[in-house]
């Protein structure tokens, strides 16, 4: 029986130890190297692209003015250099400066006492010792107290300072005329690689006459800036340390 055991016991820990092997093998195979950029491609093609879907007014029929020479929602006599259709870029200005600063102190306090006799009660009283223990006094039946004191305190101090420029590619125009931005941007300097990139929904009117956008008027913005590289695996705990915090309970 135990040898019979010994088979599935060892497939287990190999199958346990080839986890974290399969990344480390690739870690140690590109040692020395760059990151590695990551190559131009269509993110309508990329696995598991999903087109955006939100709620959409009614469609109104535009006037239509063949005779004019002005165009619909031109902002000069000539065409509009800024972002309309899929595939043209704009740049998305993201200059986030914001503080926040909170301070809460919560205190309770309560205190109860009950005091119950039974001094009198038809002549009863005299009884209660055949009932309670022979010790028992009818005039300090119940006398209880109790006192309770919380004190809370709680304190957050955040500041977060982004000042970048992305070029951002229209990959979607949705129904209603507002448009599907995504942008991505990667540095890669001295073996440490910086990554930005932004996702969202801006309106057509709201970009600037030099054809860029910023990022407080992109809706459902997703912004995410890090990176990767010697420095970010450093400050990263190692796997260990990771599954260590997650397991333990305490």
């Amino acid at each position: 029986m135990l040898r019979s055991r010994y088979p599935s016991v060892l497939l287990a820990v190999a199958a346990l130890l080839c986890l974290p092997g399969c990344n480390a093998f690739d870690r140690i195979s590109s040692i020395g190297d760059q990151p590695k950029l990551a190559s131009i491609e269509n993110p309508t093609a990329r696995n598991g692209y999903r087109p955006v879907t939100m709620p959409m007014p009614l469609p109104s029929l535009q006037d239509r003015q063949p005779n004019s020479l002005w165009e619909t929602g031109g902002r000069a006599f000539f065409r509009d250099q800024r972002a309309a259709r899929v595939g043209d870029i704009l740049t998305v200005i993201v200059e986030i400066d914001d503080k926040a600063q909170i301070s809460n102190e919560t205190k309770r306090s309560r205190s109860n006492s009950n005091t119950a006799n039974l001094t009198s009660f038809l002549g009863f009283e005299t009884k209660l010792s055949k009932v309670l223990p022979t010790s028992v006094d009818p005039a300090s039946l119940i006398d209880s107290g109790s006192d309770t004191s919380n004190d809370g305190k709680g304190s957050i101090g955040r500041s977060e300072k982004v000042d970048l420029r992305i070029a951002a590619t229209i990959i979607q125009i949705l129904p209603n005329g507002n448009m599907v931005l995504e942008g991505k941007q990667q540095v890669n300097v001295n073996y440490d690689m910086r990554e930005l990139t932004v996702n969202g929904i801006i309106r057509p009117q709201d970009i600037s006459a030099d054809n860029t956008i910023t990022y407080d008027q992109i809706a459902e913005a997703r912004i995410n800036y890090g990176g990767q590289g010697l420095i970010a695996d450093v400050q990263q705990p190692r796997y260990g340390d990771q599954l260590y915090d997650i397991l333990m309970p305490f």
